[in-house]
């Protein structure tokens, strides 16, 4: 027990600046969007979400040694621009597919909506890879077996792009039935384009039978994703869905099986973030680690 205590106040003292910046803007703009009447998401949702990218980042901060923001605080900006750009890319999707709509923007001017929506679209990209760094921290991680093997070569890569293609054309034409194609249909297509442009991909680990930043991305984008939908749950404006078919047993606004589309969500951002990158020419791995492998020295087995 003395350990274990000893351990928590070390790891309190080694909890970062902004970490603690972080648990204070979680801990203001929560009830702040919970409980204050009328309109308050549309400026208290960014504050609340850059709160919890600066704990995230704090703790695996602490428990690795290193962290997106410890490694290089311009890239760190840099995920918040790119998701701007990254889910606006959705909005524009779901014009077609209508999955979800906003409770409340009615009441805002195209100018003010498209301002405040790009800056709360900001934290999607440092929430969700701050949190597949914080899983990716733990052992269980890196004691994951390898599993199959998907490789670079010219057959699966105009493979996998011919269904990208394949599968965003039936979205488009056929949205009540395929729009489930639109979390599957980005990712099929960018990872190609990625391997082809020499840009860091998932299949560099992929090709080793590797999952493992696979697996840290599903479950970082898994507990984001729970914060998002509890904390939109008494948000206002807030987004509701109308998912087809799959529309019951709700836990908050999204429908259970609506979850599953997260994962797959989380590999188009990776592939996203790298192309996006590879057009400034900084398309090479060593930002992100989502590996717990030799390659990723920011993981340092530090435990809290």
């Amino acid at each position: 027990m003395g350990r274990l205590s000893s351990s928590i106040v070390n790891s309190i003292r080694r909890f970062p600046l902004h970490g603690w910046i972080g648990l204070v803007l979680i801990a203001t703009f929560w009830p702040i969007n919970w409980f204050l009447p009328g309109l308050r998401t549309n400026w208290a949702f960014f504050p609340l979400w850059l709160g919890y990218s600066l704990a995230v980042d704090g703790l695996v901060l602490v428990r690795c040694g290193s962290s997106l923001l410890k490694r290089s605080w311009k890239r760190y900006i840099g995920l918040f621009l790119i998701s701007m750009l990254g889910w606006w890319l959705f909005e524009v999707l779901n014009q077609r597919v209508q999955n979800w709509n906003y409770a409340g923007i009615e009441i805002f001017s195209k100018p003010i909506y498209f301002l405040e929506a790009t800056l709360s679209f900001s934290t999607v990209i440092p929430a969700v890879f701050g949190s597949s760094e914080f899983v990716a921290s733990f052992d269980f991680i890196h004691r994951l077996k390898k599993g199959p093997v998907i490789a670079q070569d010219r057959k699966t890569t105009i493979t996998f792009f011919l269904v990208g293609i394949l599968m965003l054309g039936m979205m488009l034409i056929w949205p009540r039935y395929f729009f489930a194609f639109m979390w599957l249909s980005v990712f099929f297509m960018l990872e190609p384009v990625n391997i082809w442009l020499g840009n860091h991909s998932l299949s560099d680990f992929t090709k080793n039978g590797d999952w493992r930043p696979v697996i840290s991305l599903f479950l970082g984008v898994l507990l984001t994703g729970f914060f998002w939908e509890m904390w939109n749950y008494y948000s206002y404006p807030k987004w509701i869905y109308t998912i087809p078919y799959f529309n019951f047993a709700h836990i908050f606004e999204m429908p259970v099986l609506g979850y599953l589309g997260y994962l797959p969500f989380s590999l188009e951002l990776y592939a996203l973030y790298h192309f996006v990158m590879g057009l400034v020419g900084q398309g090479h791995p060593g930002y992100l680690r989502v590996s717990t492998d030799g390659s990723s020295p920011a993981f340092t087995g530090l435990e809290m």
